[in-house]
């Protein structure tokens, strides 16, 4: 693609959308506690859509406790396949070495510019290390945060310093972990109804996760 092509790729979404959703993650597997918190967020916050980030290498783990992501970026593709709202983005496949999400946002941003509002999809837990994330300061600059919990969760433990750029939603399917996902299979138990069924035939037919 030349460089002129690029330049109306990005001017053609600017022109498109207005509100977008990052869901970042290492989505192994992606299961319905994603599907449903980004689904739950683009209703409440009237987002265009919601872009699903699966990330190459996550800066906390180790990479040979992580699925190889060709696998997690076909499942992602086939659960979203279904909504029109949603999409997939290869930027941090692309990209070498540890995802940051800053890294992340900077493209997002060059690609629709300062007239787009953009909200990071995260958990609640993940958002209260915030002070630990790579250039937080210049990341909270760059977009909005929507944190989703578990309903009971101790809403208190958000700091109101971040009233300004943070969004709480709370998502009864966040009991689901991708976590449980792999030790239900390494265990024969059923996975049925927590990872939509093209993802289950998926993991099965791969052998992932036994």
């Amino acid at each position: 693609m030349s460089n002129n092509q690029k330049e109306l790729q990005k001017t053609s979404s600017r022109k498109e959308s207005n509100k977008i959703g990052i869901m970042g993650g290492v989505f192994d597997p992606i299961h319905i506690g994603h599907l449903f918190t980004a689904e739950e967020a683009r209703m409440r916050l009237n987002l265009d859509k919601v872009i699903f980030v699966p990330c190459l290498q996550p800066s906390h783990k180790r990479s040979d406790l992580v699925t190889d992501i060709k696998h997690r970026l076909k499942m992602t593709y086939m659960a979203i396949e279904d909504n029109p709202f949603f999409e997939v983005s290869e930027i941090e496949v692309n990209r070498s070495g540890p995802s940051y999400t800053i890294d992340t946002i900077k493209e997002f941003r060059e690609i629709y510019g300062w007239e787009t509002d953009i909200f990071f999809i995260t958990g609640a837990d993940a958002f209260l290390e915030i002070d630990s994330w790579y250039k937080k300061d210049e990341l909270l600059k760059l977009c909005k945060f929507v944190a989703a919990t578990r309903p009971g969760y101790d809403l208190n433990k958000l700091n109101n310093n971040f009233k300004d750029v943070l969004q709480i939603m709370e998502i009864p399917a966040l009991a689901i972990s991708s976590t449980d996902v792999r030790y239900r299979v390494k265990n024969s138990l059923s996975i049925k109804y927590i990872v939509l069924d093209v993802v289950r035939k998926y993991i099965y037919v791969n052998k992932l996760y036994f």
